[in-house]
């Protein structure tokens, strides 16, 4: 090995990977100094990636500031900058990497989400919540004592799925709608995750409910090429029929979430069942065509 390349290693030892590198007058020679004052902290062996491990992990963070800017900045910050260490001393630049990755947010109703710290540290000490919280529908502020099971983002938007002990039962909060959060001294029930997913994830979206339908939607053959490769429901069933059209069942226990989304595909779709879903989006096209008319 060349004096240059022995001299390159230490620095990018030292200064890159933060190793308490000093020269010893005695010895002659570099050694490992545990007595450098405020040197951070550093250990063998560490965590070690290759390139495409930390081209995998600086594209993750990338996506991750760009669903929810300064959500988990503060967190993450002191690893994103040993990854910018590690990854600069290669071919590839951060910059360069965050420039060819692009998320657009649609329909995420708001950028600041103020007690998300609180709402996870209560979620990892299985404490309870002081919730003021927004009911948009009803137009209402109230308090709320719940137990969190877990953080949800659906749709560009963070929900937080509990258990409400003002209620007595399982809810889903849109966090951008919690107006103060507190934590409680006392420990959180916990759900079974079964539970949850039959309250919260039995029918399609992110509306609760206990009493299943289902729905049967038949698309055109042209739009067939795009819903055929779409998962609407872990539980759905679909097929072509002979005419080919693409017939799609999904269960769902609350109608005003679906119906939006059967209104978007316009005349390339057609409810089948139930009547009583069949006559919501009826009404609603009615409703759209008077406007224009």
């Amino acid at each position: 090995m060349s004096k240059a390349t022995f001299k390159r290693d230490i620095e990018y030892m030292r200064d890159r990977l933060n190793a308490p590198i000093s020269w010893d007058r005695t010895l002659r020679g570099y050694i490992f100094d545990q007595e450098i004052d405020d040197a951070p902290s550093y250990e063998l062996p560490g965590i070690w990636f290759n390139q495409s491990e930390i081209l995998a992990l600086l594209s993750m963070e990338a996506l991750l500031s760009q669903i929810q800017p300064g959500l988990l900045g503060p967190r993450l910050d002191p690893l994103k900058q040993k990854l910018r260490d590690l990854i600069e001393v290669g071919e590839y630049s951060v910059d360069a990497i965050k420039n060819r990755i692009k998320i657009l947010n649609m329909g995420s109703r708001s950028r600041s989400i103020k007690h998300f710290e609180v709402i996870a540290l209560s979620l990892m000490q299985r404490s309870q919540l002081e919730l003021t919280y927004y009911v948009r529908s009803r137009e209402e502020v109230t308090q709320r004592s719940i137990s969190p099971q877990r953080i949800v983002y659906y749709r560009d938007n963070w929900y937080l799925d509990a258990w409400c002990h003002s209620v007595n039962a399982v809810r889903s909060f849109s966090l951008d709608a919690v107006r103060t959060a507190t934590l409680r001294d006392e420990a959180a029930i916990q759900c079974d995750e079964k539970i949850l997913d039959s309250v919260l994830g039995s029918g399609y979206g992110i509306f609760s409910g206990t009493e299943l339908l289902w729905a049967k939607l038949r698309f055109s053959a042209e739009r067939a090429k795009w819903v055929s490769l779409e998962e609407w429901h872990p539980s759905q069933r679909n097929h072509f029929d002979d005419e080919g059209y693409f017939i799609l069942e999904i269960p769902y226990t609350e109608q005003y979430e679906l119906v939006m989304d059967i209104l978007r595909f316009g005349p390339d779709v057609e409810v089948i069942e139930p009547e009583s879903l069949r006559q919501m989006v009826r009404e609603k096209a009615s409703k759209m065509l008077a406007i224009y008319v």
